[in-house]
């Protein structure tokens, strides 16, 4: 079984998939497959410098990221043109790694803040999303990343809002309280995926 594992920005995605690798399951990160997609060499990347120009790439060739962010969510038309460009190819190698890990863990966990938005949701067979009320959402990220308080609403604004989020969930961790009590929600949801 693959549950999709998703919520807003701050809200706690990877330190609840980590309490579910400590229970033995596996998981493959969106986020993570989005920046192997864009590393030196990928096709995706070329055609990002292609679109945007050389500003969008670093000294040593890589992407930067904080650059390209601030230009496509200061224009939702080089936002949707960037995600033309990659999410048909995230896609691809998400299915690759989750059809390897199903092959030795009880469930696969795809972790991913755009489940809904990108249509990852088909992918799995039930959805998880981690909840945290919005100002818990801004203070998290503004704590933890570089970014300004315009970019992170930017960031909330291309996100489907809580409540769509939630609607469409068929399982909600409440993460907005102590670390023990996400814990034992994390093992009650366990148990369950294991007898599905």
């Amino acid at each position: 079984m693959i549950i999709g594992l998703t919520g807003g920005i701050g809200s706690g995605k990877s330190t609840v998939a980590h309490a579910f690798e400590t229970l033995g399951a596996s998981w493959v990160d969106a986020d993570i497959v989005a920046r192997e997609i864009v590393e030196p060499g990928e096709p995706a990347l070329k055609a990002i410098i292609d679109y945007f120009g050389e500003g969008v790439t670093k000294t040593d060739g890589t992407l930067d990221r904080a650059a390209l962010r601030a230009l496509v969510f200061a224009d939702p038309t080089k936002r949707l043109w960037l995600e033309s460009v990659t999410h048909p190819k995230i896609r691809e190698r998400i299915i690759k790694q989750l059809s390897h890990l199903s092959q030795c863990s009880p469930y696969v966990l795809l972790v991913s803040p755009l489940l809904f938005e990108s249509g990852q949701n088909t992918l799995v067979d039930r959805s998880l999303v981690v909840d945290v009320p919005v100002h818990i959402q801004l203070s998290r990220t503004l704590a933890r990343d570089n970014v300004s308080n315009e970019q992170v609403h930017a960031i909330l604004a291309a996100q489907l809002p809580r409540d769509q989020r939630l609607a469409k969930a068929d399982d909600v961790i409440d993460n907005s309280g102590a670390h023990a009590h996400m814990l034992r929600q994390v093992e009650r949801l366990d148990s369950y995926y294991r007898t599905c």
